[in-house]
């Protein structure tokens, strides 16, 4: 059967830096993107994008496909993916995917659940509800209806809180039933699963603060200021939703200070890097490299080489 990679691992674990090795080191593989800020053009600093000479070296496939102003779901992800890994073996080249948004692989993996379709004037009302009762009380409305859905959701996770609720409503089962059903056949490759995960999580979080402060210092405010003068934005859209984003922008109007920028977007970073943790950590068939081992990228070499 035909090799695919999967390189995950947490926000700052040293992803990119390890696949662009591969392409170097003449490895017959090509790279796809799996990263769910990475899609938007123009979000460049606060996305950790690879620069354009990183991209030259080695090519990315879903960089840079849409506006801001657009949104780009896991179902879209599955299908884009799907196209670029039959072009990439029928080329004889392996994929790898790289990237650090979970829930795309586990929908190229797994596919996707017959989830019904949001509804824009439940969610005005559900939004109404938490407005008047807070996020926690829509919370507990949840845990009533659907108690293991609520138990992996923090009670202020509006987003997800939201839309696990508007599923309820709408397909009178809980989320979490709908979830475990059946999807799609297994895909059609010898998939070779790593995660570079850190032995000290306070490792993770200095090189997470580190990152943030190198965001702020390349331009992460100019860059907010640019997107929303060229582009039709909200703090509603998803690419305002990507992490160091909405505390910029809410910074940029003033609601809090530099200091509480740089807290509030270090504290939502590692809030990211947790949950992509916790998803590790349900996945299957993975081979765990340690990211803090000074000669990383020559290790996720040798292991990968050694599958393709």
């Amino acid at each position: 059967m035909t090799p695919a990679i999967f390189l995950m691992g947490p926000t700052a674990s040293g992803k990119t830096a390890s696949a662009i090795v591969l392409v170097e080191a003449g490895l017959p593989v090509e790279l796809i993107s799996v990263d769910s800020a990475l899609v938007f053009r123009d979000m460049d600093v606060g996305t950790a994008k690879p620069d354009a000479a990183e991209l030259a070296r080695a090519p990315h496939h879903l960089i840079d496909i849409i506006s801001p102003e657009q949104s780009y779901s896991a179902a879209q992800f599955r299908s884009d993916a799907l196209a670029l890994m039959a072009d990439i073996s029928a080329r004889g080249k392996v994929p790898v995917l790289v990237g650090g948004t979970m829930m795309y692989y586990n929908a190229l993996q797994y596919g996707l659940h017959d989830l019904p379709q949001a509804d824009a004037a439940l969610r005005l009302q559900i939004e109404a509800d938490a407005a008047a009762i807070g996020w926690p009380g829509m919370h507990a409305r949840l845990a009533s209806l659907d108690p293991v859905t609520a138990a992996r959701l923090a009670p202020n996770d509006s987003q997800r809180v939201g839309r696990a609720l508007e599923i309820c409503i709408l397909s009178g089962k809980p989320m979490s039933e709908l979830l475990a059903a059946p999807t799609a056949e297994p895909l059609p490759y010898a998939l070779h699963k790593f995660a570079l995960v850190p032995g000290d999580r306070a490792w993770l979080h200095e090189r997470i603060a580190l990152r943030f402060d190198l965001m702020l210092k390349g331009g992460l405010l100019d860059e907010v200021t640019m997107l929303r003068q060229k582009y039709t934005l909200s703090l509603d859209l998803p690419s305002m939703r990507c992490v160091g984003y909405r505390q910029a922008w809410e910074h940029l109007d003033g609601d809090y200070g530099a200091q509480a920028l740089r807290d509030k977007g270090i504290a939502a970073t590692r809030q990211l890097a947790k949950r992509q943790l916790t998803w590790l950590r349900g996945m299957d068939d993975v081979t765990t490299i340690d990211c803090q081992q000074p000669d990383l990228a020559g290790t996720v070499l040798r292991h990968i080489a050694e599958r393709i």
